[in-house]
């Protein structure tokens, strides 16, 4: 059969399919108002990476900078990877537009029930994000241990495409359990995977994102799939004191790499674990915490870095235990949620 009759055959299969949610799932992860934010953001990380580019090839003379002084100038001109990337006609920081603008363009593809009529593209997307979530990160890493300094435009940019992880988590989750479901049946996996398939359990009317009082399409806006536990949150501003320790504790060479480098990376696991669907990644917490307790000694740190480490570490192990609420119900995947 050729692939425009297989096309033909699935279209056929779906004509009238009014499914929304996934079996068992109480939130459909492909609504407009779960991808909206991510497209939002995606936008704005491209907007940073955009100007950013702009000044590493000459086009514009100056770059927003107002916290770090020149440190953004010093971070695109005076990095190893952006002379590395001066090879390539668009710089890295281009590159980084790209793949924003990627993200936007294929969190905007497809309609309410691409989790299951376009696999390739839910996967396709959540490769972007989450593997180049984690290589911002890593550039927000290195920038003051290799370079000394930050860049405000960086920062903004990896903020940006960090949040995304747990927008786009609960999606790529549908999609699994979707392709796991027809596995188990002995549909043909690789074709499902390209054309899509209907799915089993109760069909539901398709819901309209925008058939609802504006405050409760913001409210799905923000927390679609996303709850806020309290623990988590205070835990959010400890990983931003830890990235800091530089300017508010006076934290140099090792002391301060060390801070800087658990700091970044408690936040993003608390970020990734405010999904739901990835709530158990918290625990990843109580590893870092524990590093906490050992760097000062490590280091030879003076008596207030090392009570501010110890303190740090011992209130990010206690914060990552709680779990915190989850209202929605995601099918197969409740018995990982933990």
């Amino acid at each position: 059969m050729s692939p425009d009759s297989l096309r033909d055959d699935v279209d056929a299969r779906l004509e009238g399919d009014a499914e929304g949610r996934p079996p068992g799932w109480s939130v459909n992860p492909s609504k407009w108002s779960q991808r909206i934010p991510i497209i939002a953001l995606a936008l704005v990380g491209a907007g940073a990476a955009g100007w950013l580019a702009l000044f590493q090839r000459g086009t514009v003379d100056t770059v927003w900078e107002p916290f770090f002084g020149d440190g953004t100038e010093q971070i695109v001109r005076e990095s190893g990877f952006s002379e590395f990337f001066e090879r390539f006609p668009i710089g890295d920081a281009g590159i980084g537009l790209l793949g924003y603008v990627a993200d936007a363009v294929t969190g905007a593809i497809g309609g309410t029930r691409r989790w299951r009529t376009m696999p390739w593209l839910v996967i396709l997307f959540g490769v972007m994000i989450v593997p180049l979530g984690a290589v911002s990160i890593f550039f927000i890493v290195i920038q003051p241990i290799v370079i000394g300094t930050w860049c405000t435009l960086c920062l903004i940019a990896a903020a940006a495409m960090l949040i995304q992880i747990p927008y786009s988590l609960d999606e790529l989750v549908a999609t699994g359990e979707f392709l796991y479901r027809r596995k188990k049946q002995g549909r043909p996996l690789l074709r499902i995977f390209f054309l899509g398939d209907t799915d089993d359990g109760k069909w539901e009317d398709v819901e309209d994102d925008f058939e609802q009082p504006p405050t409760a399409i913001f409210k799905e806006m923000l927390v679609g799939g996303i709850t806020l536990p309290w623990n988590l949150m205070l835990s959010l501003p400890i990983g931003l004191w830890l990235m800091f320790t530089r300017l508010t504790l006076g934290s140099e060479a090792g002391m301060a790499n060390a801070d800087h480098l658990i700091g970044s990376l408690v936040i993003t696991v608390v970020v990734t674990a405010l999904a739901e669907s990835a709530r158990v990644v918290r625990f990843l917490i109580i590893p870092l915490g524990a590093a906490l307790l050992t760097t000062p000694f490590i280091y030879g740190a003076d008596m207030t870095a090392m009570a501010a480490s110890v303190i740090c570490g011992i209130l990010l192990i206690l914060l990552s235990f709680r779990r915190g609420p989850v209202i929605n119900g995601y099918g197969l995947w409740n018995k990982y949620i933990v």
